[in-house]
């Protein structure tokens, strides 16, 4: 009986596409399987997601995947620069992901659609608690929740601030915070463009860490430490991934309107 492969311990995935050539010597996970969640529907829209339409428009490399704990409540914090950002995550990412959405798209088949992959609705700038409550809720389930840290789109030149909530979330529930770098996804299809691009993907997944490992007197610089630490990584791991993003600049330091 023929031995199965054995997978070599390697942090990189390739999906390939026609302008992927220069992803040398690393391994396809339709060759050597990655264990994933989800219902049936949820993994084939994933798999469909990362093989064919990543695939046909340029491919995608995923790296540190085994950063990803893979039991648990975990809060997948990315950088966001376009609107294929949350569907590319779902494609590669092994923990099947909940995820929240402004509520503008719970309508007809599109809302439908992303209702049934995991999405719940938001209502932007007005502190949803119910929505709140629900992440809450999901995490303290141990399920993975995308939550993108700066809170809306930048503009794929300079990384927004890190948000609040992201501390409170990962402070009520204990959850494992992974930092994750994207590039490509601006070029494939960047902000205020409505015409999508094909480019090749790349995501990082950085080592997790949690809101106790912050070593403060008080949780006032606790939560300092912890945005730091996360703007940080996202920033570093989004430079490996391609797109050299400028850090956020803080109140204090942004220009007067004088100068």
């Amino acid at each position: 009986m023929p031995r199965k492969p054995v997978r070599p311990k390697s942090s990189t995935h390739c999906i390939r596409g026609r302008q992927a050539s220069n992803c040398h010597h690393r391994l396809t996970d339709i060759i050597y399987p990655v264990k994933r969640e989800g219902t049936p529907w949820y993994k084939f829209i994933s798999w469909l997601m990362r093989t064919g339409y990543l695939g046909l428009m340029g491919g995608v490399e995923v790296r540190g995947m085994e950063n990803v704990p893979m039991s648990g409540p975990v809060i997948i914090a990315p950088v966001h620069v376009s609107f294929l950002d949350p569907p590319v995550l779902g494609g590669v990412c092994p923990r099947a992901l909940r995820f929240m959405a402004k509520e503008e798209l719970f309508k007809g088949l599109l809302g439908t659609l992303i209702r049934s992959l995991g999405a719940f609705p938001v209502k932007r700038g007005t502190g949803d608690t119910a929505a709140v409550r629900l992440a809450i809720d999901e995490l303290n389930k141990g399920r993975a929740l995308i939550m993108f840290a700066e809170g809306q789109r930048g503009d794929g030149v300079t990384m927004n601030p890190i948000q609040s909530g992201m501390g409170m979330l990962a402070k009520k529930t204990g959850a494992q915070v992974v930092p994750v770098g994207l590039g490509g996804t601006n070029i494939m299809w960047p902000r205020g463009s409505k015409k999508i691009r094909r480019a090749r993907i790349t995501v990082v997944f950085g080592k997790p860490f949690r809101y106790a490992d912050m070593q403060a007197a008080d949780d006032k610089e606790a939560r300092k430490l912890f945005g730091e630490r996360l703007a940080g990584d996202i920033l570093r791991l989004t430079h490996e991934a391609g797109l050299p993003l400028q850090p956020a600049l803080d109140a204090d330091s942004k220009p007067s309107p004088e100068g």
